[in-house]
């Protein structure tokens, strides 16, 4: 009798384990993996370059401190925080931007405003 109870409580423990390793490999790890990248874009973000916030906001960063940009949009120029800038959007909207950004490694001057109008 005490061993077919220890053979199902070991049987729960270990289909216990199995759900773990597969959340685990499944959704805990491509997350982490995503933060990390996000991290990476926010860290390299410089002045020039067009991104869109995770609240759609898009705009131009003039001007880089430590945890906040300072954005250059249609209306005016509003102060975010850089884990508000979403790396998936800014591809999304402005991926060749960034591409000629970074294989030349220059910002190109190119006006806000015909650039929303173009697209």
């Amino acid at each position: 009798m005490f061993s077919i109870l220890q053979n199902s409580i070991t049987n729960t423990i270990l289909m216990f384990v199995l759900i773990f390793i597969v959340f685990y490999f499944f959704m805990i790890r491509p997350q982490i993996r995503k933060q990390k990248i996000e991290k990476k874009f926010q860290k390299n973000l410089r002045k020039g370059i067009y991104i869109v916030t995770n609240s759609g906001l898009h705009g131009k960063i003039i001007e880089i401190t430590n945890h906040f940009c300072i954005l250059e949009t249609i209306t005016g120029k509003i102060k975010f925080e850089k884990n508000a800038i979403s790396k998936e959007l800014s591809q999304l909207r402005y991926e060749n931007l960034l591409k000629e950004n970074k294989n030349n490694n220059k910002t190109k001057k190119i006006e806000f405003k015909e650039n929303i109008e173009k697209k």
